[in-house]
């Protein structure tokens, strides 16, 4: 919708996507402060969370451009780093494990004595709100893919077809692939949406102490990303030929974790609720 930059500073373009994109890491920072607040995370454990966070974030996006490097090398047998872009599910896989190492290993070093081993006791508090986080940073993003023409749905010609959007995309004629604007399926507006509502849903669900805010959040979200990768158009790599695109293999095993999830919680039989702190109990007496 606005591939040009804004302005320029130091004759760098400052882009809508990137802007996007930053308000979607402030946004996600944000929650986790809050989240984490409310939860009653002490405030040295949060530094540490927000240290692993930013480690995790770097870590992800070097993943993502791993991941669709790998993609690119699937479809034209040359693995080229440095061109490729990037892959959001590769980007969540990617910064998740860097995010788990670092809070683990990290914690195991900078928590001694009294602390010691504090940050292990609040692991499930940051892994109930990492889907929320992930959810309003993911959301914002795809608005900056809408910005920049990016990871857009089938192109629906120069005539206003209802559910289009006037965007610059990608379209295939014959071998090449020609940057065109007309009206596109906006599969990123709609993703977006769908974050959002999730975002909303999960949080709902924080704050009615549910247990199962990443199984949800693998199911929900890989449902989702199967469904609307089927009204994409742009190049996303990948086998030619195949049924399913890469992003749709990596939803099936998001699936899958979750549902492994719920089997785990059984199983063992861990709850699907916290219980209540003896502070609620006190404050509901009161009214």
């Amino acid at each position: 919708m606005h591939p040009q930059p804004l302005f320029e500073i130091f004759g760098k373009g400052v882009y809508l996507y990137g802007v996007f994109i930053g308000i979607g890491l402030l946004a996600c920072i944000w929650v986790l402060y809050y989240y984490t607040k409310k939860k009653g995370v002490p405030t040295y454990v949060q530094d540490f969370v927000f240290v692993s966070a930013i480690v995790g974030i770097a870590l992800g996006f070097l993943a993502a451009k791993v991941f669709q490097a790998f993609y690119d090398y699937l479809a034209t047998g040359e693995f080229d780093f440095y061109n490729a872009g990037i892959t959001v599910m590769g980007g969540l896989v990617g910064g998740a494990i860097a995010f788990v190492i670092t809070y683990f290993v990290g914690g195991k070093l900078i928590f001694k004595g009294k602390k010691k081993n504090i940050h292990l006791k609040h692991f499930n508090d940051i892994v109930l709100i990492a889907p929320i986080c992930i959810c309003i940073a993911h959301g914002f993003g795809r608005l900056g893919c809408l910005m920049g023409g990016c990871c857009h749905g089938t192109y629906l010609g120069q005539d206003y077809t209802f559910g289009g959007v006037w965007m610059r995309g990608t379209v295939k004629i014959g071998e090449l692939s020609v940057k065109r604007w007309g009206y596109y399926i906006p599969t990123q507006l709609y993703e977006a949406l769908f974050l959002f509502a999730l975002f909303g849903v999960l949080s709902l669900l924080y704050f009615k102490r549910s247990n199962i805010l990443m199984h949800i959040y693998l199911i929900a979200y890989g449902v989702w990303r199967i469904f609307i990768e089927f009204f994409r158009a742009d190049y996303r790599g990948g086998a030619e030929g195949s049924f399913f695109a890469p992003s749709q293999w990596m939803s099936i095993a998001f699936i899958v974790g979750g549902i492994a999830l719920f089997a785990i919680y059984k199983v063992f039989k861990l709850p699907y609720r916290l219980p209540e702190k003896p502070n609620d109990e006190k404050t509901k007496t009161k009214k």
